[in-house]
This record gives C-alpha cells, structure tokens and sequence, in this order.
C-alpha cells in the first residue's frame, strides 16, 4: 500500500472503534517479523523506535530501512520516532522521511511541556507529519534509561495540553509502565474514561508488554487508538534465537535471521489480533 501518515491510521482506528498497534524495532529482523504479520492479517500499523534505542541502532540506519518496508508494503504503515528527547533528534527523523514524531516532555512543568510540544508541531506541519506527546509519567523506563514512578495524566490538564498544543495524539499515564512488569499493574480506567469524555484527542497507551487482553480491549473501548509494544518483540526475538541456537554446534546466520524475524512476526501477529478484535 503505502507510507502513511500516523494520523491517517488514527483516524481509522477511531471510526473502527479498534486500535492501531506501534512495533518498536531495532534491527532487519524485527522490521521484516513485523511487516509481515501486518501483511498477512491485511492491517495497518506503526513501526517505530525510540531515541533511547539509537545507540544500538542507529536512526540514520533504522530510519531508511523501515521507510523502505513501509513503501513495499502490502499495508498502509506509518513511521514513528518514539520518545524523542531531543529537538534535533526530532528533526533528523523528519528529514529522515519519518510520518510521525514524538516529543516526550512530560517529566517537564506542564507549560514547558506545552511550549515544547508546540514547536515540534510547528517543524512536524511543514514535514506533513503526525505528532505525538505525553502528559503524566509512565513509569518503567524505555530501554536503559532512568526509571521513572508512574504519575498518572490529570484529566483537565489533558484538555488544556491539546487545545493548546494541538497534538494528534496523546499518551497517557494510567497505572502503565515501560518494560516488563513485575506484577500485572492495576490500569486506572476510571482516569482514562474521564480524560476520554473530555478530550477529543485519540489516546495512546505506552507500556504495553504484560498487560492482558481483557485490559487492552478495556483500555480500546475507552478510547485508546495507538497501543505501543517493544519490550515483548524483543523478548519474543531473543527466545526464538536462543531456542535455535540451543544444542548446536555450529549456527547458520540465515537460518538464525529467520529465527528472529518469526518471533517477532508470532508476537506482532497476536497483538494485532488483540487490538484489531479479530476472533
């Protein structure tokens, strides 16, 4: 189909009443795992890596080749920067080609926040690009960064951050966190329904690895229409490779390379499922 905006997936998982799923990536594997789950359930989603990831995979590597998947794919996919930091990290992704961007300021005062955002969406429009922002902290962290205690997005400053930042979408803090959960976490839907009914924005939950089906849908059915997962692909990924791996002598790199692809491709293929209502 084509390279898409992220907005333009929204837009349809609001009509839908379902959620668009976001893979974080980091590697040829991972891309071709999860192109191919979209393509063979015929959905849209969203390929994307964080600014945290870039030490291991570089963007101006990463970012070419998962613009190139998402132009030869058989879906409509959309090209995400993920917890970008950085304005100039920002920037890179959008001369990259990237169709969407994240500014992550919520550990910022909110009206620093909103300025900062503000700007991105200023850089973002000239780009056509979708943007992205958080309010409230997700807690865990995003790969080897300072973990954070979850503090949980205050609706009425949920209404205010959108009207003035104009963002296409907002991620939420309700009781989610980055990174594998030690016990399944207590979702506060009661915040995520009272932020809905005031917020015309489509709501994004980060955080998504451990949490359960019933939960995700939950979560879909009161507005949120961007569901991120990484920490899952990654851990789906490394025990594919190390069950091939497990009692060889001598591994094969092509036959290893498909080990890695199809675990991802099994672990985006479940979610897509999930977040799609598919039986």
């Amino acid at each position: 189909m084509a390279l898409v905006p992220m907005k333009a997936l929204l837009e349809s998982a609001e009509k839908n009443n379902i959620a668009v799923g976001a893979f974080s990536v980091g590697n040829m594997e991972m891309v071709m795992g999860a192109v191919a789950a979209a393509e063979e359930l015929n959905t849209p989603i969203i390929l994307q890596i964080a600014e945290v990831r870039l030490k291991n995979s570089p963007l101006e590597l990463m970012g070419p080749m998962m613009i190139s998947a998402a132009k030869r794919s058989k879906v409509d996919i959309a090209v995400h920067l993920d917890h970008g930091l950085k304005i100039e990290t920002v920037q890179k992704a959008l001369d990259l080609g990237f169709t969407s961007v994240m500014f992550d300021g919520s550990l910022l005062p909110l009206e620093e926040n909103i300025q900062a955002v503000k700007q991105v969406r200023k850089m973002a429009d000239r780009f056509g690009a979708t943007v992205e922002a958080e309010l409230g902290v997700v807690g865990g962290n995003e790969g080897e960064g300072k973990s954070h205690e979850i503090l949980c997005t205050n609706p009425d400053d949920a209404k205010l951050f959108c009207d003035e930042t104009g963002v296409d979408a907002l991620a939420v803090a309700i009781g989610n966190a980055h990174g594998n959960y030690p016990v399944l976490p207590q979702l506060r839907f009661d915040v995520l329904d009272d932020i809905n009914k005031i917020v015309d924005t489509p709501l994004v939950l980060h955080g998504g690895t451990g949490i359960t089906d019933e939960m995700f849908r939950q979560a879909v059915m009161l507005g949120i229409r961007k569901i991120n997962i990484a920490t899952a692909s990654f851990d789906s990924l490394a025990r594919h490779a190390l069950e091939y791996c497990k009692n060889l002598e001598k591994a094969n790199y092509f036959e290893l390379s498909r080990a890695m692809a199809e675990g991802v491709y099994e672990n985006v293929k479940r979610h897509i499922k999930v977040f799609s209502f598919m039986d």
